[in-house]
């Protein structure tokens, strides 16, 4: 079957806030008592759940309660940093290029995620865009099977564009394709051991998509 729509994901992907989101990182790690990582540590390290990264980083066990404080730390520090981002320079142009129907999930909150597409006048090139409701922190396949419920799309003509190895794994997982982009919060090498098609820009994560 033809793919005919696109799911972009929005963190290290459209929106380039890698930046923000070591700065928001290091001041949960460093407010646990940890050191403060690199973004290339940062892009060779990170896992999910987010709370086992936490726990990687900072050499023992994080509970559920201290993870629920680092979630709400993060995500505080996070709103500031964030501020200085911008959508990556071909964002606009890799959305214009894609001939289909498109829409966007984050694992961002969703309350903060929707004005600042719009704020970035990217709402009305959409179909939907659907961000995070409640906690946080683990997979994105059940918020992918939810968001392609709620367009009304089977998931074997969906292509999904991400930064991360779980976007893949989310994918795939519901039976869609994914292409994984290199210029967010995920090592190139990481990406590739994944074994979907990669790509270094986000126009060429669209014409990967296309051949899908």
């Amino acid at each position: 079957m033809t793919t005919r729509h696109l799911v972009w994901d929005w963190n290290g992907t459209l929106f380039d806030d890698l930046e923000a989101v070591v700065s928001a990182t290091n001041d949960v790690l460093t407010g646990a008592g940890g050191l403060a990582v690199t973004a290339e540590q940062h892009r060779e390290r990170f896992i999910r759940p987010i709370a086992d990264y936490y726990s990687l980083e900072l050499g023992r066990p994080v509970t559920a309660e201290e993870f629920v404080l680092m979630d709400k730390l993060f995500h505080g520090s996070y709103e500031k940093y964030r501020l200085a981002c911008q959508p990556a320079s071909d964002a606009r142009d890799a959305i214009a290029a894609w001939k289909g129907t498109q829409s966007l999930l984050s694992m961002w909150h969703h309350d903060n995620l929707v004005p600042l597409v719009d704020q970035f006048g990217l709402t009305g090139l959409l179909n939907r865009v659907d961000g995070l409701r409640g906690a946080g922190g683990g997979s994105k396949r059940p918020h992918l099977e939810a968001h392609l419920a709620a367009i009304g799309v089977e998931a074997e003509t969906v292509v999904l564009i991400g930064d991360s190895v779980d976007d893949a794994e989310a994918a795939l997982a519901v039976g869609a394709a994914a292409v994984l982009y290199t210029g967010g919060f995920t090592a190139e090498a990481k990406l590739r051991a994944v074994g979907v098609p990669v790509a270094e820009t986000l126009l060429e994560a669209v014409e990967l998509a296309r051949a899908v």
